[in-house]
C-alpha cells in the first residue's frame, strides 16, 4: 500500500516556528499568574472586535476558550488611538481587568496619523492601565507597506516601557490570504491562531 505524499504547509509551519523561538528564549517580563476568577480586558479596534468573522469567533471568544479566564472584547471597529485614549479610563473603571492586551492603532497607521501621536497616545493608555494595577501586553500592529512587520514604535514602546510584546505574529497572518477576510482583517482561522499565540504568550510569562 502506497503513502501519500507528505504535505508541508509553509506559511503554517513559519507561523509555528516563530511561536517555538518565542518560547524557547527566557521570558524578559514575567506576568503575575491569573487568578481563576481573573479577567482579560481585549482592547483595541476592528481585530479585537472580529470584523471578519461573526462575533463567536473573534479572538478574545477563543482567548476565553483556551485560558479559562473571561475575556471582555473592549475592540470598536474604526477607533484610532485619540478614541481609544479616550475610551479607556471608562472601561478599565467598568471592567476592573487584571490583564489587557491592547492591540490598537492600525487606523491611525492607515490614516498616515504621526506617529509621534499614536506612540504618545498607546503610551499614555499603558500607564493608564497601570496605575489602575492591570498588567499589559502589547501586540505590534503591521506598517502599511506591503509585507511588512510592525511599525517601529511598538517595538521601541515596549523596550522603553518594559512590556509583554508580541511583535510578529499578527504581522505573519496577515501576509497569509488564507487567515485574511479582506486586506486588513483576520478571518475566523485567523483570529483562531491569534488567539493561540496570545495563549502561549501568556503561559510563556507566566500569566497562565
Amino acid at each position: 500500500m502506497k503513502r501519500s505524499p507528505l504535505k508541508f504547509d509553509l506559511p503554517r509551519a513559519w507561523f509555528a516556528l516563530l511561536l517555538l523561538l518565542a518560547m524557547g528564549c527566557e521570558p524578559r517580563v514575567a506576568l503575575s499568574p491569573l487568578p481563576e476568577g481573573g479577567v482579560i480586558l481585549a482592547f483595541g479596534d476592528s481585530l479585537t472586535a472580529g470584523v471578519g468573522a461573526s462575533a463567536a469567533q473573534s479572538y478574545p471568544i477563543a482567548l476565553e476558550a483556551l485560558s479559562a479566564r473571561r475575556v471582555v472584547n473592549a475592540g470598536v471597529s474604526g477607533e484610532t488611538t485619540d478614541g481609544g485614549l479616550r475610551r479607556l479610563p471608562s472601561v478599565l473603571r467598568d471592567v476592573s481587568p487584571d490583564l489587557m492586551i491592547l492591540m490598537e492603532g492600525g487606523n491611525d497607521i492607515l490614516r498616515s496619523v504621526n506617529a509621534q501621536r499614536t506612540r504618545d497616545n498607546l503610551s499614555a493608555m499603558i500607564e493608564l492601565a497601570r496605575a489602575a494595577g492591570v498588567a499589559v501586553v502589547l501586540i505590534g500592529v503591521p506598517d502599511k507597506m506591503l509585507f511588512s512587520d510592525s511599525a517601529g514604535f511598538y517595538q521601541e514602546l515596549a523596550e522603553s516601557l518594559d512590556l509583554v510584546f508580541m511583535d510578529g505574529e499578527l504581522a505573519e497572518l496577515l501576509r497569509d490570504s488564507r487567515y485574511k477576510s479582506d486586506p486588513i482583517h483576520l478571518n475566523t482561522e485567523g483570529y483562531a491562531l491569534l488567539a493561540q499565540a496570545i495563549y502561549e504568550t501568556l503561559q510563556e510569562h507566566g500569566a497562565l
